[in-house]
């Protein structure tokens, strides 16, 4: 399965942002939500992380909020931003659960997966 990174480009059509370094975040771990051929989950929405998505996750079997040192993975606390499998959001989305989107931040592949008015409804606020 290639690992060429698709083109970083965002929904909005323009340069993809970083997601987050702190927890470092990504299909590549390079703190944004790039993409390619084998990410089967395309973990491409960078999403805002809350107590009730965390919560979610959990009860769905992706345990989030743990650390795992094995895997140098720091585990998630609300106001954590992570690229997150665009059908998880959608699955969240359907449950009221969904957490807000940077959509500067967010991969347009996300884009095959989750509608960009549901992507727009749960945006962050710019202020």
């Amino acid at each position: 399965m290639p690992i060429e990174p698709e083109p970083s480009v965002n929904v909005l059509g323009e340069a993809l942002q970083p997601c987050s370094t702190d927890p470092v975040t990504g299909f590549f771990r390079d703190g944004h939500c790039n993409t390619c051929l084998a990410d089967q989950g395309s973990h491409t929405v960078c999403a805002v992380m809350t107590r009730e998505f965390l919560a979610f996750s959990k009860y769905l079997g992706n345990d989030l909020s743990t650390p795992r040192p094995e895997f140098r993975f720091p585990g998630l606390k609300p106001g954590d931003h992570w690229c997150l499998c665009a059908s998880r959001f959608v699955q969240a989305y359907d449950e009221g659960a969904a957490p807000q989107v940077n959509l500067a931040a967010t991969h347009e592949k996300a884009l095959e997966i989750v509608p960009l008015d549901v992507l727009e409804a749960h945006a962050l606020k710019v202020e």
